[in-house]
């Protein structure tokens, strides 16, 4: 079983941001940098020292993205209705209103809602591996810190 599981267009889009920052990120940062060395000592070169502290998060995300890459699994939407990798969900604890609903897409980190009031949850989570396979309607309980918590799941849908 691969490390991480991506939706097809979280995979597409990593795969274009690590092919942008590979070629026109690297390029535009050692321009950067050319430019501040010039501008004479480096030691107090502010422009410099924001140039390499640039490449350095640039360079990060880039291994942070192979590593993504490398050991993959793409996941196929759920079926209708049905929790699972890439759905959106809505959830109301046990005694709440559905006016309390809670909206979270469940997925890897990377993966990003398409809309801002949703939350991503991990898979992997209390909450998040309870969820996996139920069906709107269920209510699935989960271990939380302060005890045995309740949820309901008042709607699924796939993202995009």
């Amino acid at each position: 079983m691969a490390k991480h599981q991506l939706s097809q267009a979280t995979y597409e889009r990593l795969k274009a941001e690590f092919a942008d920052l590979t070629t026109r990120g690297r390029i535009e940062v050692a321009d950067k940098i050319e430019r501040a060395r010039e501008l004479g000592d480096l030691k107090e070169n502010g422009d410099y020292h924001a140039a390499k502290d640039e490449q350095g998060h640039m360079e990060g995300r880039i291994r942070q993205i192979e590593s993504f890459l490398e050991d993959v699994e793409i996941v196929p939407p759920s079926p209708e209705g049905v929790v699972g990798l890439g759905t959106i969900v809505a959830i109301v604890y046990e005694g709440d209103s559905e006016d309390a609903a809670e909206h979270y897409l469940i997925g890897h980190v990377e993966e990003k809602p398409d809309e801002d009031h949703i939350s991503v949850m991990s898979p992997s989570s209390p909450l998040g591996s309870a969820l996996l396979g139920a069906t709107v309607g269920a209510t699935v309980s989960y271990d939380a810190p302060n005890g045995k918590l309740k949820v309901t799941v008042l709607l699924t849908r796939t993202q995009g």
